[in-house]
């Protein structure tokens, strides 16, 4: 029974002729049990202060803006510490709630937008008003810190001033004069103080019993109202029992625990039993809160761990965004594969909980950095390939209109090469959006073909003729191959001189043959050349001098177009000279420059004497033609 609910009647009816020593015997007792109470709980006080667990219940709200007002309520409140999880558990809501609207408004403009645009999330309006009332909430939760640790500062100088009042009642016992109600009215005001700083609790605690031991020891109580006192301790202590072991079976661990807490304190204020069931009892208490301590422990070792994986598992998600080579994604498909996988990281990442409270915004901000630096690298190539694709879009138009202008036309090789020229042309210009990419390519196909028809239509007879074109320049092939290696080579090379003006006067083949025929020409005449020994520059002529028998005004332009070139060469011989004169050789990096202006400037004298001898054999025929 503690001593705040023993009556002053009680008090009255001590036993006086009680023998001096069995009085002091039972109060020293007493207080030797509660102070080993106190001692012994106190492993469990300090595992309290360590939780700051929110009595507020996490709240599911609808949408943002009830989110607010739940805060704003909070706000207003008495006691916005207690509310601590709910607060963080609404904060995590709203910015859930903000990432599915976004992920909305994303879907939404990828079903209506066209595939280069860039989606770009409206501003939140919400976004200021949470931050003032969160704003609001911290500040209340610092002043409502500040007044308990000053309201806890005046409660220890409350019970220091208790302290004093109480030594003094000692004193005055000692004298003769116990004031019995006084120093019960003490001992309530006593626990009427509540909350002291954490460090001052144990001392003043000890001062506080050792007056009490000293004013029980003055009184002298009596032993059977000791007794009467014991029991009714008992009967408390033992249902406090009932309840602390009736804890092991509580679903909540963390609601198990705070009723256990509160229960440390009805026990800790409950006076002394029977000193041969102090042992018994005490060792009863212990164990349950043993077992739901243990329970508390291995609920947050477990939660640890947890948290632990978790961030093991967000940390690998940063590094494998992080370790994307954005530069390898050189396509649509490959950045909208990549897109997906980003996709696919982030919505792991909504599915992994927290991780440990002191790194769990660390790394979400560097999450949230690497994902937004990939939406950036992913913007700028939709960027540029939005351009490129116009840019494309307005090549590939400007054909089709060229086209269209063409497949009218009856000059058939020349159109015809200018068609080729803009199909190859086609190829190299890159893709242009998808939208448009059929459409333009059936309106160039059809305008290239409409002129190809018509030339096919027109030119039907001239088909004969060029399969016969085609037989014949077969033959001379043949006859080159078959001219014999044991004539002189100046025969050899007048019998080729002679088979290359027939080949040249043979007409067209069929488009389809042309380049394979010519590639077996030259195999054979590179062939004589090279079992001839016949080097590169003289090849050149040779060929040159079989080609010039044109006669007329075109021996004068080709003259005229050889003179200019040789002069060129000349030009640019003296200009490398020249510069080999300014350079230094005397470090290594000058010394090969000049090596390599000097290959060029030899090759360039080759060439030039080469095209000299060609101005020479066109001077020749221009002078034969003229007799």
């Amino acid at each position: 029974m503690s001593e705040s609910i023993k009556s002053n009647v009680q008090l009255e009816e001590l036993n006086v002729t009680s023998s001096p020593d069995q009085a002091v015997n039972a109060a020293t007792n007493e207080l030797n049990e509660q102070n080993g109470i106190v001692e012994e709980t106190q492993q469990v006080q300090t595992e309290v202060a360590d939780t700051n667990e929110c009595v507020c219940e996490d709240s599911k709200l609808a949408t943002r803006q009830e989110i607010i007002e739940r805060l704003k309520a909070i706000a207003e409140c008495d006691d916005v510490l207690n509310c601590k999880n709910e607060v963080e558990s609404l904060k995590v809501q709203f910015y859930r709630m903000r990432t599915v609207e976004i992920e909305l408004a994303h879907k939404e403009f990828l079903a209506q937008a066209e595939e280069t645009d860039v989606f770009t999330p409206q501003p939140d309006a919400l976004e200021e008003p949470f931050k003032e009332v969160m704003g609001l909430i911290k500040a209340k939760r610092n002043e409502w810190l500040a007044a308990q640790e000053k309201e806890m500062q005046a409660n220890y100088e409350l019970k220091m001033s208790l302290i004093e009042q109480l030594q003094a009642l000692v004193e005055k016992a000692g004298q003769g004069n116990p004031e019995v109600a006084e120093f019960k009215a003490l001992q309530q005001r006593w626990k009427d103080v509540k909350n002291v700083p954490q460090d001052k609790v144990t001392d003043l605690w000890k001062q506080y019993q050792l007056l009490v031991e000293q004013f029980y020891d003055v009184l002298k109580l009596n032993h059977e109202f000791r007794e009467y006192d014991f029991k009714k301790n008992l009967e408390i202590k033992t249902k406090l029992c009932d309840a602390a072991e009736a804890l092991e079976n509580e679903v909540d661990v963390i609601a198990a625990f705070r009723q256990l807490q509160q229960l440390h304190n009805e026990y800790r204020e409950t006076g002394p039993v029977a000193p041969e069931l102090r042992e018994e009892i005490w060792t009863r208490f212990k164990n349950a809160s043993t077992t739901v301590n243990r329970r508390h422990q291995e609920h947050f070792e477990a939660k640890k761990q947890k948290e632990q994986e978790n961030y093991d598992k967000k940390s690998a998600i940063c590094e494998e965004i992080e370790n994307m080579d954005l530069k390898a994604l050189a396509g649509y498909q490959a950045w909208n594969d990549a897109t997906q996988r980003v996709l696919d990281l982030q919505a792991q990442w909504k599915e992994i909980g927290f991780a440990p409270q002191k790194v769990n915004m660390k790394v979400f901000e560097r999450f949230r950095l690497a994902c937004d630096e990939f939406f950036k690298q992913k913007s700028e190539f939709f960027k540029e390939t939005k351009n490129a694709l116009a840019n494309n879009y307005e090549r590939k138009k400007a054909l089709c209109e060229l086209a269209e202008q063409l497949k009218d036309s009856e000059d058939w090789k020349t159109t015809a090469d200018k068609l080729v020229k803009m199909q190859k042309e086609w190829k190299e210009i890159g893709p242009v959006a998808q939208k448009y990419s059929e459409a333009l390519w059936k309106r160039f196909v059809t305008a290239c073909d409409a002129f190809f028809e018509k030339r096919n239509a027109a030119t039907s007879s001239q088909r004969s003729v060029e399969q016969e074109n085609l037989k014949k320049k077969r033959e001379v092939i043949e006859k080159i191959k078959a001219i014999d290696s044991s004539l002189p080579g100046e025969e050899q090379t007048k019998q080729l001189a002679v088979l290359t003006q027939e080949w040249n006067a043979i007409g067209f083949v069929p488009f389809k043959e042309k380049d394979n025929v010519y590639k077996e020409y030259k195999q054979a005449t590179n062939a004589l050349y090279e079992a001839l020994h016949v080097n590169a520059n003289e090849r050149k002529l040779a060929n040159f001098r079989n080609n010039i028998a044109k006669g007329g005004g075109s021996l004068q332009r080709e003259r005229e177009h050889l003179i200019r070139q040789y002069e060129a060469m000349k030009n640019e011989i003296a200009t490398y000279e020249n510069n080999i004169g300014f350079l230094s050789v005397s470090n290594k990096k000058g010394a090969s420059l000049v090596d390599v202006m000097k290959q060029k400037v030899d090759k360039l004298k080759k060439d030039a004497q080469v095209v000299l001898e060609k101005i020479h054999l066109v001077e020749d025929e221009i002078e034969k033609n003229a007799k």
